[in-house]
């Protein structure tokens, strides 16, 4: 997606803090994600970054601060209320997370058994369409140990996408898959984005992923607790005075 600052905002982090057992991951940290882009969090281990994805899916409650998810405060929202935004959101782990036992469709279908009242001839009619979108049509009754890593991480996010959601956050989509694979499933990011018009959130620390799908980042830096960078990550690379983040981009060691 082009860079345009009038385009609706559907995240809004505000002065979000995360602390565990009085040591803070992070602090400070504010930022807003637009309809149809592909926002990244990035930075190096032990940073934060997959623990500011639970925080903006509602699994941790911020120590401070809060969390706007289509006009919505996640973080204060409970019962009928927050199920109902809960439903707008998808959401694909860093392993797919796939039932083992269950084939692929049968993956697909599980979150239309216990969100609609779709009776089965349609749930298994969406199943087929969610896996073709993301290229799996002929796996539909293959179970996930009879598949590639590149293959279930496709099947995680066509579960993710049952129920049209409008945001998808993918948390290390391509960790442990081969360069080409991975490519082949940034290719796909970027075709959902484009097609459909959703709005992805990745969490990753691969550089080529990053500079591959991202239309804007931010950068999240274990020493100073939160932000440190904030923009199109190609330009971060070739202007950023930040020494941390120039290492980053460029894997440089720094000095």
């Amino acid at each position: 997606m082009a860079e345009d600052s009038a385009a609706e905002t559907v995240i809004r982090v505000r002065d979000l803090a995360a602390r565990f057992d009085g040591r803070t991951i992070f602090e400070h940290v504010s930022f807003e994600v637009r309809r149809g882009e592909v926002f990244v969090i990035l930075g190096g281990s032990g940073c934060g970054k997959s623990t500011l994805l639970k925080h903006m899916i509602g699994l941790y409650p911020p120590a401070e601060g809060g969390i706007e998810v289509l006009g919505e405060r996640i973080d204060r929202l409970q019962g009928a209320a927050r199920t109902a935004l809960l439903r707008r959101i998808g959401v694909m782990w860093q392993s797919g997370a796939l039932f083992g036992s269950s084939t692929l469709a049968e993956n697909i279908e599980v979150p239309l058994e216990e969100h609609t009242s779709l009776p089965a001839e349609a749930r298994a009619l969406v199943a087929r369409v969610k896996l073709g979108l993301v290229g799996l049509s002929d796996a539909a009754g293959r179970l996930p140990a009879e598949i590639s890593g590149g293959m279930a991480k496709r099947a995680g996010i066509a579960r993710a996408m049952a129920l049209d959601p409008p945001i998808l956050f993918l948390d290390e989509p391509s960790a442990g898959l081969d360069p080409i694979t991975s490519a082949g499933l940034d290719a796909l990011i970027r075709q959902i984005a484009r097609e459909l018009g959703t709005t992805f959130v990745v969490v990753t620390h691969e550089l080529q992923s990053i500079l591959a799908i991202g239309d804007r980042c931010i950068m999240l830096d274990k020493e100073a607790k939160g932000m440190i960078a904030e923009g199109d990550p190609r330009r971060l690379r070739e202007e950023s005075d930040n020494p941390v983040v120039r290492a980053f981009f460029r894997r440089e060691v720094l000095e």
